[in-house]
């Protein structure tokens, strides 16, 4: 493993645990030249996911890409990371439990929303806001209303 440091291509592994969902190893390690210390992640490699984008194309899952959107939603909100990751967590969970290696943007975006509804109202309707793509005030409220619908039941 490579040194964030210095660069040096050894280093050793001081102590070695999984992460709290058991699907990663957390590894902190020390470089042997200058004897820093980092924290790297050890995760099982799995066929990747397609996803099938509105437009037809095809494009491998980035979680990463995934996380950055419902962030986006849930600005100045009171949302913590770890909430987010979870919710992350879960959604790549459920796709990678699926038989299919496809799957569409929109059920990505379906089962974030889901995830949003449950974490923030407010960050449920910014993602939807751009997710759905309202054409106006009237798409809007529509949405608001379903929310509020639901709310009372």
């Amino acid at each position: 493993m490579k040194c964030p440091y210095c660069g040096y291509d050894e280093s050793k592994v001081v102590d070695s645990r999984p992460t709290d969902e058991g699907e990663r190893i957390r590894r902190r390690r020390e470089c042997l030249k200058c004897l820093k210390r980092f924290t790297t992640y050890e995760v099982i490699e799995t066929t990747p996911l397609m996803i099938i984008k509105k437009d037809k194309s095809r494009e491998v899952f980035d979680r990463d890409k995934l996380l950055t959107g419902m962030m986006r939603a849930c600005e100045k909100r009171p949302v913590s990371m770890s909430q987010l990751e979870e919710a992350v967590d879960e959604i790549e969970n459920s796709l990678r439990n699926t038989l299919d290696r496809e799957i569409t943007s929109l059920q990505i975006g379906e089962l974030a929303m889901d995830k949003l509804k449950d974490i923030d109202e407010v960050a449920y309707v910014r993602f939807a806001s751009v997710y759905r793509q309202f054409k106006d005030i009237n798409s809007f409220m529509a949405e608001l209303k379903k929310i509020l619908e639901s709310k009372e039941r």
